[in-house]
């Protein structure tokens, strides 16, 4: 084909069982499309994509399509399935393919991404030539699909000038200074994003090991690495780590607003109608299957009778034919003429039309072993049809809406009984996140481990009390267990933890020592992004919130977060009740999300921070007032886990000089239950 007064043609193949069902699901086209649009130099032309599953057929089908034909496309890439899974098969259906393999391409792409992660050499690209075409197979995810393209853009036109048939004599005339200068590059480097150098030793944000449809990588950074804030090179030794933070200090607000905004939507799923499913958050309206009541009752202890086809019951000396219980059994026709003893809640007898209250009857006879009711006399004539009795869905009828999306399922308001009455076996709930939670630190120690302490150990009670306290509201929490100041033996423990959990909680490791690696590792290791790593607030500071891409069972892309907790017991409680557990309501559909906010009175002078707004452990109290009041719990330096002791609120104190006096008001979030204090 002519390729002098024309644009190359180039194709993308998605490979992707995800997105081969449902083609919105992908990312890579259209972020590989950018790629085309901004680094092409306006020389190519996307002018073909298609998304397949994992199959060798389907990829070659579509790859000969494109190449064998009389007029084949300049340049086919391919997203995903290069890879070490199992369904992961794109290397094995293009290597038959090519007729001529080009191995630097696929060294200069490898070559990039390895100087941000050393996981880029578990990809197994393949680049080549079949017939007059160029094939790249790049990773799965958008960002290392990205990446890679990014990587060698610039060279291809001159692959693909040539493989069409063009004289390379003429095309290498003025040397390679001339090709590098047309194709604008540097001897130096490949062809990167701004043409420079293609030195990347300040890209930090790493790959991770998630190989999207099948790649090295899976995050999509939407700013430059330039304009980010970067944690400690581990690497780089304690001489050359940060002296002060990179990340900007975030109001508590803006803190709750970022993790508002990042935290994964709720996922449904169906939960059978047990006891299990109190606490849960309804994901779908439920509508009633059955009317209750599901037949015709009486409302009274009586007798049900039948009006006659006159219209007016006669009061008199009426036979008891028929004995009807609020149990389940056949009942007998009533005729007329005849009554039928009834209890509250049994069923009518077909054929009855109304009941007559007990104590509008007299008995006139019984039977001759005096065991039952022979005759009674109904003493009124008022009786008219219907009365005393509860009609079949008078309640709740079939086909009725009987509870909303984002209603909360509980026994005390009854909406539990209200499933079961109708008849519900399975409803749809939002699924509650799962929690994983750790300790970092060589120093830390088990806090029920026997014998003394050597020097420099501390028993861990970050983790026993964070499990209690995120169970305590519900949420299945595994334990994690302490980790090591060792980035290997971190990142292998989060990578663990984020096959099993939804959430993260760490605690320790998110300052500024040579040793406080979570940061790093996240960033680094995970290819995670840092949301924020301080918060303008005491105790706490050093709190910090990442999301991490990727693949759960399935294969899809989800996202995973955590909260890296400061490692002093008071700071780590206060973050989780302020942080976490917005988050974990979010997940879980459960509204309003967080610790409920309400007005306290001061009973006493309460000293404020001058530097940093504070969360002041307090107990609040009602008295007979009705109002509710707070006091300290006493010395808040971070460390002092003993502030919690019958602590039930945070007060949500500014930052000032001197004190809040007793009698102000000042807002507080309830960790728990009130108590009554006496009255004054």
């Amino acid at each position: 084909m002519s390729t002098t007064n024309s644009k190359l043609r180039a194709s993308i193949l998605v490979v992707s069982e995800t997105a081969s069902q449902d083609a919105s699901t992908d990312k890579c086209i259209p972020v590989l499309k950018g790629v085309f649009g901004h680094l092409g130099n306006d020389q190519w032309e996307v002018s073909e994509t298609e998304i397949v599953p994992d199959n060798v057929l389907a990829i070659q089908k579509t790859i000969r399509n494109w190449t064998d034909g009389s007029d084949p496309l300049n340049l086919i890439v391919t997203s995903g399935g290069t890879g070490f899974a199992t369904k992961d098969v794109t290397p094995e259906a293009v290597t038959p393919l090519i007729d001529r393999h080009a191995p630097g391409l696929v060294h200069g792409m490898l070559t990039i991404s390895y100087a941000v992660t050393p996981f880029a050499l578990m990809a197994r690209p393949v680049a080549g030539l079949r017939k007059q075409t160029l094939i790249l197979t790049l990773p799965g995810s958008p960002k290392g699909a990205k990446e890679n393209l990014e990587a060698v853009l610039k060279l291809l036109p001159h692959a693909c000038v040539q493989a069409a048939g063009a004289e390379s004599r003429q095309l290498h005339v003025g040397g390679v200074k001339k090709l590098e200068k047309d194709a604008g590059v540097s001897s130096h480097g490949s062809a990167t994003a701004d043409g420079g150098s293609g030195q990347h030793h300040h890209r930090h944000h790493g790959h991770g090991h998630s190989h999207g449809h099948g790649g090295h990588a899976a995050v999509q950074p939407h700013t430059k690495p330039e304009d980010r804030p970067q944690s400690n090179d581990p690497s780089a030794g304690p001489t050359r780590r940060y002296r002060s933070s990179p990340y900007p200090m975030l109001a508590v607000e803006d803190a709750l607003k970022l993790i508002a905004a990042q935290t994964p939507a709720p996922i449904a799923e169906k939960a059978p109608v047990s006891m299990n499913v109190v606490g849960s958050v309804l994901a779908e309206d439920v509508k009633a299957v059955e009317s209750v009541p599901a037949f015709r009752a009486s409302i009274v202890d009586g007798y049900a009778v039948k009006i006659p086809s006159s219209g007016k019951f006669q009061k008199g000396v009426y036979p008891v034919t028929i004995v009807s219980h609020a149990q389940a059994g056949e009942v007998q026709e009533l005729k007329e003429g005849e009554i039928a003893r009834i209890t509250t809640g049994a069923p009518l007898p077909p054929g009855a039309d109304a009941v007559v209250m007990v104590e509008d009857t007299v008995l006139k006879s019984q039977t001759d072993d005096g065991q039952e009711e022979k005759e009674i006399e109904i003493l009124t004539d008022e009786i008219k049809a219907n009365e005393n009795v509860r009609e079949v869905g008078s309640d709740v009828k079939e086909g009725e809406t009987i509870l909303k999306k984002g209603e909360g399922v509980t026994v005390v308001g009854g909406e539990f009984g209200l499933l079961a009455s109708v008849g519900m076996r399975i409803v749809s709930v939002y699924r509650r996140p799962i929690v994983g939670v750790l300790s970092t630190g060589d120093e830390i120690i088990p806090h029920d481990r026997e014998g003394p302490l050597r020097l420099g150990e501390v028993r861990d009670t970050n983790r026993p009390t964070l499990i209690t306290a995120a169970r305590s509201h519900k949420f299945d929490v595994i334990d994690l267990g302490i980790v090591s100041d060792k980035p290997g033996t971190l990142e292998h423990t989060l990578r663990d933890a984020m096959r099993k959990c939804d959430v993260i909680i760490t605690t320790g490791g998110v300052s500024m020592g040579e040793l406080d690696l979570l940061k790093p590792t996240i960033e680094r290791s995970l290819g995670g992004t840092i949301h924020f790593g301080r918060v303008n607030m005491k105790p706490g500071k050093p709190t910090t919130f990442a999301t991490v891409p990727v693949k759960d069972n399935s294969g899809t892309h989800v996202t995973k977060t955590i909260f890296s907790l400061p490692g002093n017991p008071a700071s780590a409680v206060v973050c989780f009740h302020l942080f976490v557990l917005p988050a974990l309501h979010q997940q879980a559909g459960i509204k309003p999300a967080g610790l409920a906010r309400v007005k306290v009175v001061l009973d006493e002078d309460v000293r404020m921070d001058k530097g940093r707004p504070e969360y002041h452990r307090a107990l609040v109290v009602t008295k007979g007032d009705g109002l509710m009041y707070a006091s300290s719990t006493g010395g808040q330096r971070s460390s002092r886990i003993g502030s919690f002791r019958g602590a039930n609120a945070l007060l949500c104190m500014p930052k000032g000089e001197g004190s809040l006096k007793k009698g102000e008001r000042v807002d507080a979030l309830l960790m728990a239950g009130l108590t009554v204090s006496g009255i004054p």
